[in-house]
C-alpha cells in the first residue's frame, strides 16, 4: 500500500484509490502517480469524463484479430482483410506497436502475426506462452489451401522481425526451427537494428534500411 499522504495528513479515499491505480501502471512511480492524480482533479469534469470514457471505450471495443492477433476494433483487421496487401509474406513482431511503427515505414506490405512477447526464461516466459501454435495452424492452412488449388494467396516468405535482444533472437531461432519443416522462405530483419534496441523506438530510415537488407535464415 503507498502512502499518500503529506504532512501527516492522509489523501482522502477517492484520491488514495486513483493513486493507487495509477501506480499499478508501467512506467508510473509513486511520485508520478501522485502528480498525474492531482492533475486530473485540476481539469474540467468533462475532461475527466471523456478520459474515463475513452479507456472504457477500448476495453470494451477492442480485441484481437482472429487472424493476425493484433489490436483490432473489427473482425478481421483492416489488414488481414484488405485485398492489396501481399497476402504470401508474414511479418512476424513481438508487440502491437511493432505493427504500427513498420506501418509507418510504408515498406511492407504484407500481412503480421503478432506473438505477444518472446521466449524469455528469466522472466518465466516460454514458447508455449506466446501465439506461436497460431502461426503454425495458420501457415499450415494456407499451405494445405494451395496444394488443394482452392482460391486465396498461400505464404511464401516468412519475415522475422523480433526486437535485436537476447530474447528476441531466442525466440526467432525457435520460430525458424519450428517453421522449417514447412519449406517456407524464412528470413531476418538485417543489422540495421542496433543490439539491445526495440522497434518501438527506432526511426523509419533504419527500419527501412533494415527491410531491405534482410537475410534468409539456414539451417
Amino acid at each position: 500500500m503507498l502512502n499518500h499522504s503529506s504532512g501527516g495528513i492522509p489523501a482522502v479515499e477517492p484520491v488514495a484509490r486513483l493513486i493507487e491505480e495509477l501506480h499499478k501502471l508501467p512506467g508510473i512511480g509513486p511520485k508520478s502517480a501522485q502528480r498525474l492524480t492531482y492533475y486530473l482533479i485540476r481539469i474540467d469534469p468533462e475532461q475527466a469524463r471523456s478520459l474515463a470514457e475513452a479507456i472504457v471505450s477500448v476495453k470494451e471495443q477492442v480485441t484481437l484479430c482472429d487472424i493476425c492477433l493484433n489490436i483490432t476494433d473489427r473482425i478481421p483487421c483492416k489488414v488481414c482483410s484488405d485485398p492489396q496487401r501481399d497476402h504470401s509474406t508474414i511479418c512476424v513482431v513481438e508487440d502491437p506497436l511493432d505493427v504500427l511503427v513498420l506501418e509507418r515505414t510504408l515498406t511492407h506490405r504484407g500481412l503480421y502475426h503478432v506473438l505477444h512477447g518472446a521466449i524469455s526464461p528469466m522472466n518465466g516466459i516460454g514458447p508455449e506462452d506466446l501465439k506461436l501454435k497460431q502461426l503454425l495452424a495458420r501457415l499450415k492452412a494456407t499451405s494445405t489451401r494451395d496444394t488443394s488449388g482452392s482460391e486465396g494467396a498461400s505464404v511464401k516468405e516468412v519475415i522475422l522481425a523480433t526486437n535485436p535482444t537476447l530474447e528476441g533472437e531466442a525466440t526467432a531461432m525457435y520460430i525458424h526451427r519450428l517453421l522449417a519443416p514447412l519449406g517456407l522462405t524464412i528470413t531476418r530483419l538485417a543489422r540495421g537494428l542496433p543490439t539491445g534496441a526495440e522497434l518501438e523506438y527506432a526511426d523509419e530510415t533504419t527500419l527501412v534500411r533494415a527491410f531491405q537488407g534482410r537475410q534468409t535464415l539456414e539451417i
